[in-house]
């Protein structure tokens, strides 16, 4: 760090500054996918079946809204991929339904149900 803040990049190690930087941003993706799968299990949970909805699903969808959006504001380069995170995240969402409801894979909706460019419900 001495060496980047100081500006001597002849007596940096490239190949193991590139190393780290490749392994934060395989940390923050797995945290953006995790959030986002929490969040799209409570999206699910809060509409299969709508009549059984619980406050806490809601304060749980509206505080994992909030850590992905600052996830993805202090780390802009994550933006650009979220489509596949927000696939692999839907899947751990509907395990999420699947272990705390009587509800089953086959209740769930097959592909997500909240495009990037839908406003999440439950706000």
């Amino acid at each position: 760090m001495k060496l980047l803040k100081a500006g001597d990049f002849g007596h940096l190690d490239i190949a193991h500054l590139v190393v780290e930087i490749e392994a934060l941003g395989r940390q923050e993706r797995r945290e953006l996918e995790n959030r986002l799968g929490i969040l799209i299990g409570h999206l699910l949970k809060w509409d299969y079946p709508p009549q059984k909805r619980s406050k806490s699903w809601r304060v749980t969808s509206r505080e994992q809204r909030r850590a992905v959006e600052k996830l993805i504001h202090q780390n802009l380069s994550l933006q650009p991929c979220l489509p596949q995170p927000i696939a692999e995240a839907c899947e751990s969402g509907k395990d999420l339904v699947v272990c705390e409801t009587p509800l089953d894979y086959s209740d769930l909706p097959e592909t997500c149900p909240y495009p990037l460019d839908n406003q999440f419900p439950c706000q």
